[in-house]
């Protein structure tokens, strides 16, 4: 097998890996959600659990680059996809972080009944998923178009944050007691719209695979 061949599958193997962390964190943040809405501590806790499998693939993506820049000493667009390809391993593991935050708010929460339906956290876990469903598929086509649909999508999760904060603080000034639950709640909208921030890194990242430019689309 020649020089280059190889490398190409090196490449191939890297986006492999990159996608399969995207889909992990994907999972975990559906699973965090799932708990909250259904009060299940033990998912809770399983997702925590699983985060090591992130943490351990991230890790081997970074090392694999690595690796690949020091054997192969690419140039130009190679140089690129691998450079978009640990920064955007940062975003995913971040994303799935996020999971492990909401799992941990889950868990302080406990039984207790939601002060309000979690209508709106749900619609914004919705939105960033497919964000980050479509950022994954814009890197292994390489597609600004779908990179900039992703990131104007994020645009509706920060309404439905500032909506949902506003709800938590008008129940708050009814329900005092309730602040504790109030508080994790807000958390958990924060880390949604966090997440939903690194999706638009994500989509930055891609343009600057493509187009060889930094481009800021949180405008």
């Amino acid at each position: 097998m020649v020089v280059r061949e190889k490398f190409q599958l090196d490449l191939d193997d890297l986006q492999s890996k990159l996608i399969e962390l995207g889909r992990l964190a994907d999972v975990a943040l559906g699973k965090s959600i799932e708990a909250l809405e259904t009060k299940n501590i033990e998912l809770a806790l399983e997702i925590m659990d699983g985060d090591t499998a992130v943490d351990v693939l991230y890790e081997e993506i970074n090392d694999f680059a690595i690796l690949l820049i020091a054997k192969q000493a690419p140039v130009a667009i190679d140089l690129r996809r691998i450079i978009v390809a640990i920064k955007i391993a940062t975003d995913i593991e971040r994303i799935a972080d996020f999971a492990v935050n909401v799992a941990k708010s889950t868990i302080r929460i406990g039984k207790e009944e939601h002060v309000k339906p979690i209508v709106h956290v749900k619609e914004m876990y919705q939105i960033t998923s497919e964000m980050l469903q479509e950022s994954l598929r814009a890197f292994r086509e390489e597609d600004v178009v779908i990179a900039k649909n992703v990131a104007a999508m994020d645009d509706k999760v920060d309404d439905l944050y500032g909506e949902t904060i506003r709800e938590l603080l008008e129940i708050n000034r009814n329900q005092p007691d309730r602040m504790d639950q109030i508080v994790q709640l807000s958390f958990v909208s924060r880390y949604l719209e966090r997440a939903a921030d690194h999706v638009t890194n994500i989509a930055e990242s891609i343009f600057y695979l493509v187009k060889g430019k930094h481009y800021d689309l949180n405008d």
